[in-house]
């Protein structure tokens, strides 16, 4: 599942997921978008940019684990303006933009290490 405010982005990012053989279910611009395709598909991979339509990351992902427990996010925000750690569940994987297509890759393999 892809979740970004901005068409191109959830464009390359779904792209790139096509890229490396994942099949995208679904693609919201907010929070709310998000919240019911993640009751309706239970996907097992979601990749979130901090810029949304509606609503924020951190409230994106503080519900998203509530509905699918075991869902694997990554996070991917300006290298400009990183993310600041907040309570509560974070994403797994934070990538930074600009990044290269490796970076993309290795940040889905499950065995990459939290932040």
């Amino acid at each position: 599942m892809v979740v970004a405010g901005d068409e191109e982005t959830r464009v390359l990012l779904r792209g790139l997921l096509r890229l490396h053989h994942f099949r995208v279910d679904g693609e919201a611009d907010g929070v709310t978008q998000a919240l019911e395709l993640l009751h309706n598909h239970r996907p097992g991979l979601m990749v979130v940019d901090v810029n949304l339509a509606e609503g924020t990351a951190g409230a994106l992902l503080a519900e998203a684990r509530t509905i699918v427990p075991m869902l694997r996010i990554i996070l991917v925000a300006p290298a400009s303006r990183p993310p600041a750690a907040t309570p509560g569940p974070g994403p797994d994987v934070t990538l930074l933009r600009p990044f290269r297509i490796r970076q993309f890759a290795e940040a889905l393999s499950p065995n990459v290490a939290p932040p």
